[in-house]
């Protein structure tokens, strides 16, 4: 297993939630129709996902910078999102290694279909859940930001022997807790997770199915 990094977690306290309003709205609806991830989840009411999850210039540029930064990347690599939504990091990433080769993947045809015209052409439509179509060791970096807790475990098994794999080098991130309160909050917020885990349970895991990578966790504080 790699090591513990914080790469978004700053980004990711940057974004005000009001927990108790989320569960008193109708959750299971809101999570019934989240979970279709499509214009509702990403672009509709805030109560079914992000509520309008548009680029931001700059926004994720710290992020690309720690990536590039962190796994060496040059205009010679190529690297994989898994779980990329609509590609703003790969973007960012382009922006600053434009000679880069990028690739990502998601479930969701929306996102791909709404992603920046610039990397949509690296873009396609896969389940995580699902073998990798993709060589071993093909990529220099295998990524994925808060995707991952959204399979249930007989699933995390495949994707994450997948990213391990098809990678030289992995990061991960996903929600976790350190405690009741945390978790309450998690359990609030949360509307498409499967996977509600404590770090010494992911950790186990990752071990358990031979995940090598980096791995990071965020927090509903």
């Amino acid at each position: 297993m790699g090591k513990l990094v914080n790469y978004i977690t700053q980004l990711h306290k940057s974004t005000k939630r009001l927990y108790i309003e989320r569960m008193q709205d109708n959750k299971v609806e809101c999570m019934i129709e989240a979970k279709k991830y499509d214009f509702n989840y990403w672009d509709g009411d805030r109560r079914y996902g992000y509520g309008g999850y548009k680029f931001i210039d700059g926004r994720w540029k710290p992020v690309a910078e720690i990536l590039i930064k962190n796994y060496n990347l040059t205009n010679d690599s190529k690297i994989l999102d898994v779980g990329c939504g609509k590609g703003f990091l790969l973007y960012e990433i382009k922006k600053i290694l434009p000679e880069i080769k990028v690739c990502g993947f998601d479930s969701s045809e929306y996102a791909i279909k709404n992603s920046k015209d610039e990397i949509k052409s690296n873009l396609l439509i896969h389940d995580a859940s699902k073998k990798f179509p993709f060589k071993d060791q093909e990529f220099d970096l295998v990524f994925s930001l808060n995707t991952l807790h959204n399979l249930k475990i007989f699933d995390l098994e495949i994707s994450l022997k997948e990213m391990n794999r098809v990678a030289r080098n992995g990061y991960l991130c996903l929600e976790s807790y350190r405690n009741d309160e945390e978790l309450f909050n998690l359990e609030c917020w949360a509307l498409t997770c499967q996977s509600f885990y404590a770090p010494d349970e992911w950790k186990w895991i990752y071990d358990h199915f031979g995940y090598n990578g980096d791995y990071e966790f965020i927090y509903f504080e």
